[in-house]
């Protein structure tokens, strides 16, 4: 029996949130250069959002590139952002087949111009879409994100908007990148690392961890749908105890 087919669809995590790591190992273990685990990586992203997207999770949101990847060699830094945009360009067509509506977070003004360009236009063509959110994370800083909404939310109170004790948790999640968003109750990370390396920090509070040796390379839909499986054996008991959530 497959993992697919063990899945309780009723007990299915809203949001994913996955920490797409392992391509440049993947690709050194190969004797090739890195972006050729980048380009291996695409297969994987399209296999895990097809497979996210038949099972019914509303939300996926992928690491794809952090603030700090900016201090990698300059040739792959490019090389991402090219394969970015070819990657974008050639799958817009199954995001309309799939009824996939496309996202993004992060400092995106930081992205070059035609990255920027053609990263709105299929943001703007995939939102007529009902289906999965795929959000892609791109320069992003958790760190940045929580600084903005604070810088944000000061600004209000110094201009009379606000009053400090008028700012709660909602109003505060209302000023971070992910604004509408449920929160990930479950957080994936592939390559057998255990850090959250900048990610969702706020967001992920309370979401489950789960950690895979496999390089994202060779994680696929089965994979993800292990990861639920293992979710859904969790007891989720947010401070309380057993008895109270059963």
């Amino acid at each position: 029996m497959s993992y697919k087919d063990q899945i309780d669809l009723q007990k299915l995590p809203r949001h994913i949130a996955v920490i797409m790591d392992g391509n440049g190992r993947w690709a050194k273990g190969k004797g090739k250069l890195r972006i050729f685990g980048h380009h291996n990586g695409v297969l994987s992203v399209r296999d895990v959002v097809e497979g996210a997207g038949d099972l019914g999770i509303e939300y996926l949101t992928l690491y794809t590139f952090s603030a700090e990847n900016w201090n990698r060699p300059t040739f792959e830094v490019n090389a991402i952002m090219e394969l970015l945009i070819s990657t974008i360009n050639k799958e817009i067509a199954k995001l309309m087949k799939n009824n996939v509506r496309l996202n993004a977070i992060g400092d995106l003004n930081q992205l070059p111009a035609k990255c920027h360009k053609e990263l709105s236009n299929a943001i703007e063509k995939t939102s007529v879409n009902t289906g999965l959110v795929l959000t892609l994370a791109l320069s992003y800083s958790s760190r940045q994100e929580i600084m903005q909404a604070a810088i944000n939310l000061a600004a209000k109170v110094q201009n009379g908007e606000l009053q400090p004790g008028d700012i709660d948790e909602k109003m505060f999640e209302d000023n971070l990148y992910t604004a509408g968003m449920p929160n990930p109750e479950l957080l994936i990370r592939t390559s057998g690392e255990y850090r959250i390396s900048n990610y969702l920090l706020w967001q992920i509070a309370y979401a489950e961890l789960y950690f895979t040796s496999k390089l994202w390379p060779d994680f696929r839909r089965e994979d993800l749908y292990e990861a639920i499986l293992d979710y859904q054996k969790r007891e989720r008991r947010f401070g309380m105890i057993s008895e109270q959530v059963n």
